[in-house]
């Protein structure tokens, strides 16, 4: 049996032998060896800079609003509930329109009897003419009546003036069909415009007064922005200025100031300021006074060089991007970054205008490794 102090030194020579029997240990690939890598790139550009501020604002309706009735009378048909979307000009509501309908029967009757009244003052007329020209020409003769004369002229003044009084009359009869007709008309109550009924004010039996509201209703094909400004932004808006605003998840649109309202708030010193949405905007589903976040300008636009946000890289709390050099290879080199905008960010030190830095695949390279790829974006 072997004594323990054999193991322990047997042990001990096995690991002051170890490195003799294991060798060198295999050298690492370098950069010049690996394989080109492929990259997607994009160039330093002068861009003029702006810094924006989040401003939070709402949709608005450009069309809402009550619908009312323009006669009255009692509900005799209802057709829609809230929710139900409508075109212009479809029925909403029905007054009974059995009254308005004699009414309008009778306009017509009237009409008639004034077109024959007029009529009969006209062939009136035309034979005391043709009677007061006969006489006219009887005076050289001895057959001639001066009093006969002056009665048949009086009576011609006389049928003209109720010839004058028929053509009024027929006018005023028109007039009463016309307004028959569109008090008939209104007993349709019609949908003035494409929207959604968001709510309903009577139902089937009510009796309407003129004016009175039967549905509320919001066109949700047509959308403005309002938000409310602080007074130290106001001086960089200006109408027909471009903006971009966030909808929610979903993605960015563009928006024109339509118009700065020049009232403000004495207590929170902001201003209403209304933006028109790009019309391409589609997006469904949308609300009044849903959430919309604009990005409204802050200070005076100048020039800078920018770098894609992509291209940065940060390690150890050091802001890095992999350049393209002459030979199709890549260097690490630090920057300074100032301002972020929109998806680029302001290059302080570091880079030049037209510099060449990896966006895309820039997580595996190492300095001095070859690269390919097609263009600058």
């Amino acid at each position: 049996m072997r004594a323990p102090g054999v193991y322990a030194l047997t042990l001990a020579t096995l690991l002051i032998l170890m490195p003799v029997f294991t060798g060198p240990s295999v050298a690492q690939d370098q950069p010049g060896d690996l394989p080109p890598a492929s990259v997607g790139v994009d160039e330093v550009t002068i861009k003029p800079l702006l810094q924006t501020a989040p401003i939070i604002g709402r949709l608005v309706e450009r069309q809402s609003g009550e619908v009312a009735a323009r006669i009255s009378g009692p509900v005799g048909a209802l057709n829609v509930d809230v929710g139900t979307r409508v075109k212009e000009g479809d029925v909403l509501a029905k007054i009974i329109d059995d009254e308005l309908r004699a009414s309008r029967d009778l306009a017509k009757a009237e009409v008639a009897e004034s077109v024959a009244a007029e009529k009969t003052a006209q062939a009136r007329l035309a034979l005391a003419r043709q009677e007061f020209k006969r006489l006219e020409k009887l005076k050289p003769s001895a057959a001639f009546s001066q009093a006969r004369y002056d009665d048949k002229r009086q009576d011609v003044i006389r049928l003209e003036s109720e010839k004058a009084e028929a053509k009024a009359s027929l006018e005023r009869a028109r007039a009463n069909l016309k307004l028959a007709e569109i008090n008939l008309y209104n007993a349709f109550i019609r949908a003035p415009y494409d929207g959604v009924v968001s709510q309903r004010h009577i139902m089937i039996g009510a009796y309407l007064d003129v004016g009175d509201s039967v549905v509320t209703l919001i066109n949700d094909g047509l959308w403005e922005i309002e938000a409310d400004v602080p007074a130290d932004h106001i001086a960089g808006l200006s109408p027909g200025n471009q903006i971009t605003f966030d909808l929610g998840s979903r993605e960015t649109y563009t928006a024109q100031i339509r118009a700065i309202v020049p009232d403000e708030n004495p207590r929170t010193r902001t201003r209403a300021v209304r933006f028109t949405p790009d019309p391409r905007m589609t997006a469904s589903g949308l609300a009044a006074n849903e959430t919309v976040v604009l990005h409204l300008p802050k200070g005076e636009s100048r020039e800078a060089a920018t770098v894609s946000k992509d291209a940065v890289i940060i390690r150890q709390g050091q802001n890095l991007v992999y350049v393209i050099t002459d030979n199709q290879s890549v260097q690490i080199s630090p920057v300074k970054l100032g301002l972020a905008v929109g998806d680029r960010f302001e290059v302080i030190d570091g880079l030049a205008a037209g510099d060449l830095v990896v966006v895309r695949g820039n997580e595996r390279l190492q300095p001095g490794q070859k690269v390919q790829f097609k263009s600058a974006p």
